[in-house]
């Protein structure tokens, strides 16, 4: 259902026609060309609320890279391919760096935590979550074990269930959010605690929501959280389960915390809390805390766990470079050892798999939609401070200047002539410049050791003809989400 209908979309022009025009319509004429928006929509009637990214690109052959485009009344600057994301995000940087307040998720987290802050809590949040993350093993030794360790679980789950159809969706996601557990509650969860899965399926459930069209038809128009709140109490009735959960898991911490040795995550936010207790700037307290460890578990657990769906979904579909991938690992690992973060660098075309994997699948087309901080000059347009910007990663990530045959599923993007692998500094499946992902050193860590130690074990099987997979995804404004499939796990 198409931002709820194009039906319900006439019915709020009639009524409200007189009342609302576009926010700052005509103020900036120096603004980007874009088309031209109507009434209380702008320019929704021009995109498609199941695919905004395709219709932001066909706009884009009409107005350019850098173009103005009206979401119901608000006015957004949309960045087309490369060069346009690159020069705004990392050579303007600040500029660039603020994040868009969506009236969804502000409603539901009121404003707290990491992601969706901006200013100096966003700086200091960051600044703490980055630094504990390292001091807690991002990129070092201790998380590689428990990454390894969960993937010894993983891989115990699907032996279980060899030569039988499997639903890989749930297998997969409690196992990568077993990673982010340990590093913020300091323990994981069995794969049959059935709070644990609960919790996962409210996870999925969410994000599910929040990235359909009627999900984002509320941050377009967010009163219509109230007069259509169907969508929003179910997101409202979820989030408050999972935080109830994160309570229990704080309060436990506070009873046993010892400010010399902390543990995880939470206790290092505690021990933080008591240090600028008193403090009128901190931005060290109960709301941001409950609200962070929210954003880590979700962004911990689902796009990971999406990948590596995803992934295996295009493996089966060219059973050729699964094999490949097999004779790879045999040859540097073998079957008896661990994979290790040191094998990566041995293993060019599993690396370059791994990477076109997160190119291919362009998780999040639109990425997360920034602000700009203050007013300034953009390629020769004058840009207000707080204009709403997309910088569409679809477009980087498939933009026919940098990749050979973006349209294909191909390794070779990431391999030079000698089969060694290589960058392409167009790969910002984890966006760039100063709100680039957080977790991007975690998230490469665990789709190397979660793909190699699966691999290692199991081929992977379609039930059908493998001609006859569709790498489509489900409908969604928000992430790109594999449609639901059952395969066949078998032992090597």
């Amino acid at each position: 259902m198409e931002l709820f209908g194009t039906l319900l979309l006439t019915a709020i022009v009639l009524c409200l026609l007189y009342m609302f025009l576009p926010k700052d319509s005509s103020r900036h004429a120096k603004m980007p060309p874009g088309p031209t928006p109507l009434p209380v929509i702008g320019n929704l009637l021009q995109v498609n609320g199941k695919t905004p990214f395709m219709s932001f690109l066909k706009l884009s052959d009409t107005y350019g890279p850098v173009m103005t485009v009206h979401l119901g009344g608000h006015r957004a600057l949309v960045l087309v391919g490369y060069e346009a994301v690159q020069e705004a995000l990392v050579q303007h940087a600040d500029v660039f760096a603020g994040r868009a307040q969506f009236p969804l998720l502000v409603r539901l987290l009121r404003g707290f935590g990491l992601t969706l802050s901006n200013g100096e809590r966003w700086k200091q949040l960051r600044r703490f979550t980055l630094t504990t993350l390292r001091n807690f093993g991002m990129g070092k030794h201790s998380i590689e074990e428990w990454i390894q360790e969960e993937a010894r679980h993983l891989t115990e789950e699907f032996r279980k269930n060899a030569s039988l159809l499997c639903d890989p969706t749930f297998f997969l996601s409690r196992a990568v959010s077993n990673v982010i557990c340990s590093i913020v509650f300091g323990q994981r969860f069995e794969y049959q605690d059935k709070r644990f899965v609960h919790l996962l399926k409210l996870l999925n459930e969410n994000v599910q929501l929040i990235s359909s069209p009627s999900g984002q038809f509320y941050n377009v128009f967010p009163s219509m959280m109230n007069i259509l709140p169907g969508t929003y109490n179910i997101l409202q009735k979820n989030v408050t389960e999972i935080n109830e959960f994160i309570t229990e898991m704080i309060k436990g911490h506070k009873e046993t915390l010892s400010d010399d040795d902390p543990r995880d995550y939470i206790d290092t936010f505690l021990i933080k809390m008591k240090q600028e207790n008193g403090s009128p700037a901190t931005e060290f307290h109960q709301d941001n805390l409950q609200a962070t460890v929210l954003n880590l578990f979700l962004a911990g657990t689902e796009t990971i766990s999406t990948t590596l769906r995803y992934g295996l979904l295009i493996l089966m579909k060219y059973p050729h470079i699964q094999e490949k991938i097999h004779q790879e690992i045999d040859a540097v690992i073998g079957r008896d050892h661990t994979p290790a973060m040191e094998h990566r660098k041995k293993m060019p075309y599993t690396d370059a798999v791994i990477h076109e994997i997160q190119r291919f699948i362009d998780i999040a087309p639109i990425n997360v939609p920034h602000i700009t901080t203050r007013n300034t000059s953009f390629r020769g347009y004058n840009i207000p401070e707080g204009t709403l910007v997309i910088p569409l990663l679809h477009s980087v990530l498939f933009d026919k200047t940098q990749w050979e045959s973006p349209q294909s599923f191909n390794p070779g993007h990431f391999l030079d002539k000698d089969g060694c692998f290589k960058m392409n500094p167009a790969f910002m499946p984890f966006s760039t410049g100063k709100r680039a992902c957080a977790g991007e050193g975690l998230a490469r860590m665990e789709l190397f050791l979660f793909f190699s130690s699966l691999l290692q074990n199991f081929s992977f099987h379609f039930p059908e003809d493998p001609e006859t997979i569709s790498l489509l995804p489900g409908p969604s404004s928000f992430l790109k989400l594999p449609k639901g499939y059952t395969f066949i796990v078998s032992p090597r």
